[in-house]
Formats: structure tokens, sequence, C-alpha cells
């Protein structure tokens, strides 16, 4: 199996595996007979966390099969997602947001049909290096101003004023990672709009390594990977609509109260590619897991109901296409109605 750019992440998905297997994890009709093959996997860093644990556990019941993860970021995913030549395509793509306009029309372009998986919430965290005394909380107007395109606050006295005269260092994510896209989108309020003077990269250990060695660095990236490094950073509440701080958790993340930056998280699969049997039997194996594999504490993002998923698994098995989440009807909806709808 092929892990790339998760030092630390995969000795503790390691762990996972041995967690999980040792609770006897179901394996669904993947474990019914012996499989071969590879099925390859790229996209998000957020999601990544969840698809390597899936796929470390997958390993252990079908070890001919070869699970790679690659690390792109969710528009990279897209790009190998959506390769003009079959052969380099990859079969499924993580995703930290759904897929854009643009990725739909290449993907009629080059003749991918694919299915929409939703597998987890995750809430987008803000970080501070563990030196940081004085920052207990931001709000989303003043998250815009630092953001913003032509952005000068480059002083942590410039956001507030009771805030000491400290130099002020932004991390992110790359303009490939759809945390970046979600969070900019909703901070700024418009799509890539992003002051372009930060530290920015694909693989979220790399911007916890960056916070976690500057005074007065500010970053963000999903919960799993504050949650992986918790002892060297400091969390930001985020003040919600109705003005009251909120940091997040698996519970308020869970419960909607950390509003605005929890979103779901998704797998995007080639139709042609799910019938492949090692490839549908791995989604089998993910999905049947999710719940386990999802909250396991060294993964920590938030499970979707059972309901939700014996829904997403429907569609697969009835191959249907396209993206629920693109159709401007269903903004603002919740996966529950979106999916559910008057079955809920």
């Amino acid at each position: 199996m092929e892990f790339r750019q998760f030092s630390q992440r995969t000795l503790a998905l390691a762990s996972v595996a041995a967690f999980l297997l040792a609770s006897s994890v179901a394996c669904g009709q993947s474990g019914s007979r012996r499989l071969a093959g590879r099925v390859k996997i790229d996209g998000s860093s957020t999601v990544a966390p969840i698809t390597m644990a899936a796929a470390e556990l997958f390993h252990s019941k079908q070890p001919r099969v070869q699970v790679t993860v690659g690390i792109s970021g969710s528009g990279g995913g897209f790009k190998k997602f959506l390769e003009q030549r079959a052969d380099l395509r990859t079969d499924i793509s993580d995703a930290s947001r759904p897929i854009k306009p643009a990725e739909i029309s290449r993907a009629a372009e080059v003749g991918v049909q694919f299915i929409e998986m939703p597998i987890a919430y995750d809430g987008i965290s803000l970080v501070v290096n563990r030196s940081n005394d004085w920052c207990k909380s931001l709000r989303i107007e003043e998250l815009r101003r630092i953001w913003e395109p032509g952005s000068q606050i480059n002083n942590w006295q410039q956001i507030r004023p009771e805030f000491p005269n400290v130099p002020l260092k932004l991390y992110g994510p790359g303009t490939d990672s759809g945390t970046f896209d979600y969070f900019v989108e909703t901070v700024v309020g418009k799509a890539k709009a992003c002051r372009s003077d930060f530290t920015a990269s694909e693989d979220d250990n790399v911007l916890v390594q960056g916070v976690a060695g500057d005074r007065g660095a500010l970053g963000y990236f999903g919960f799993s990977y504050y949650e992986a490094n918790r002892d060297k950073l400091n969390l930001i509440a985020v003040h919600a609509p109705d003005g009251k701080p909120v940091k997040p958790s698996l519970g308020t993340i869970r419960d909607g109260s950390y509003s605005p930056l929890s979103r779901p998280l998704f797998v995007y699969v080639n139709v042609d590619a799910s019938e492949r049997p090692e490839v549908r039997a791995f989604l089998q194996f993910l999905v049947t897991n999710a719940k386990q594999i999802v909250e396991h504490p060294k993964v920590n993002y938030v499970a979707l109901s059972d309901d939700l998923y014996k829904a997403i698994w429907s569609r697969l098995e009835k191959r249907v296409t396209g993206s629920v989440l693109a159709d401007p009807q269903n903004k603002g909806k919740s996966l529950t109605e979106i999916y559910l709808g008057d079955d809920q």
C-alpha cells in the first residue's frame, strides 16, 4: 500500500487499524472471496485520514488488493479523476468540498460518470502557536479582514488593539485544496478571493509544523489534524452567527453549533471503476464500517447517520450519477434533507 506525505499520521492510523481489527470490524461482502487488483485514490488531505484508515483495514481482509492514497488537494484530485486518458484516472477522488460546475463540465467532456458519496462531517479549525496566550477567539469579520485580497494586516495588534505587537504569520491550505475553497468562500464571501502572502501547502502536516514553530502564527485545516497535534497547538474559537464563541469539537460539529465552518466531506467514485470487484468491495467496506473509522480517536471526524449511509450506498447500487450538492435547489439544505427527504 502506498501512503505519501503522512509520517506521523500514518503511524497513528496503524493503531486505528489494530484497534478496529481487534474489535472485529465488519467486512461486508468484501470478505466473502479473495480479490486482486488496485484501487487508486487521490485528493483532499482532509479526507485522506478516512480513506487511509479504510485502506489499512481493507488490506487485512483483501491483502492482494493494492489501495493507494495520494494527496493532491481536492482540486488536484479531481484533475487526476478526470484525466483525458482513462488509464491515468483515479478510481476515487477524496474531496473536502462538493465538485464544482467546471469539474462537472470536464467530466462530461472526458466521458466520466461519477457518484457523489458524503462520508463524514468536519469543522475547519483555527489554530495558533502554543505560546499565544492572547487570542482565544476570532470573529468572522476579523478573519475576513485578515484573509481578504490586499489585506495589509501583518501584526496581531492590527486585529485588536489589546493584542500584543507580534508579527502575524499566516498558514493555510494551497489553492487546490477544498478546505481553502470552503474557508475563503465562507469567510471572505467570494471564491478564490484570498491574499497570496501566506505559507500554503496541500500537506496539512506542513501547516502544523509551521504554526507549531512560529509564535505569531495563525493557520487553519481540518479538525482531525488539530486533534492529532493538540499538544503542539492552541485551538481558537469562532464566533457563531449568534455571537457566541464556539470551538470545534465532535459535539459542536455534530450539533451544528460550530458555524459557519462545519462542512461535509466526500468521496467521488468513477462509475466504470465501481463495477470492478475490488473497487466495489473497498467502497462497501468503507461505507459498512464508516462510523467506526470516521469517529475513531485517531481519525476524529463526525460520522453521518446510519440512514444516510444506507441512502448513499443505495445510490451507488442504483448507479445514481451526478452531484446533488451542485443542484441550486439544494443550496442551504442539510445532507439529511437532501438524501432522505420525506423519509427522514
